[in-house]
């Protein structure tokens, strides 16, 4: 089992790398891509982090899950990338999981594969969820889709992530180790 995280120029941070953060502390071998193919890419805030592999190195068929985190202008980036695009496409056909936060839901949604599907997205980008029925929510799993609402997402996405690969009962060992929801 692994995860792709594709990081486009302008990623959210904190939408990559607290999910990235639980999943490697499940165990699940998860990887940072560059969807630009240059080592190191931006986020949002100007942190410069620097990727696992390349895109163009990067044979996607023993992906188990396909995570695409949010942030502007790297949504966007993410959107308008052909090689992304097919990538998308391919685990969507063979029913592999496909999860998003804040506005990269619309890249699924733009591609018309949310059809039928709930999702939620970062508030603003509902238009862009196509065929999707949109849910005023954290988190949202839906077919082999998983989406979250931003940054404040991290830990349910992250969570979700985890329980579909594995189970329940070790995502929420992993939250707890983290302390997360511990005195609530």
């Amino acid at each position: 089992m692994k995860v792709y995280i594709l990081l486009a120029p302008g990623f959210e941070i904190a939408e990559a790398m607290l999910p990235l953060d639980i999943l490697r502390r499940a165990k699940i071998e998860t990887k940072t891509v560059s969807i630009d193919n240059q080592p190191t890419v931006p986020a949002s805030n100007g942190t410069v982090v620097v990727a696992d592999q390349l895109m163009s190195d990067t044979d996607f068929n023993d992906g188990s899950m396909l995570f695409l985190p949010g942030g502007m202008p790297g949504s966007n980036n993410l959107r308008d990338s052909k090689e992304v695009a097919e990538v998308i496409m391919k685990y969507h056909k063979e029913g592999k999981w496909l999860t998003a936060v804040c506005a990269a839901p619309m890249v699924f949604g733009r591609m018309g594969i949310l059809e039928g599907e709930k999702a939620t997205c970062f508030p603003g980008f509902e238009q862009d969820l196509h065929g999707a029925e949109h849910q005023k929510k954290t988190c949202v799993r839906s077919g082999h889709f998983i989406t979250g609402c931003g940054a404040g997402a991290g830990f349910a996405l992250g969570r979700e992530m985890v329980a579909v690969l594995l189970d329940e009962a070790t995502a929420d060992e992993v939250l707890g180790r983290m302390m997360y929801g511990v005195y609530e």
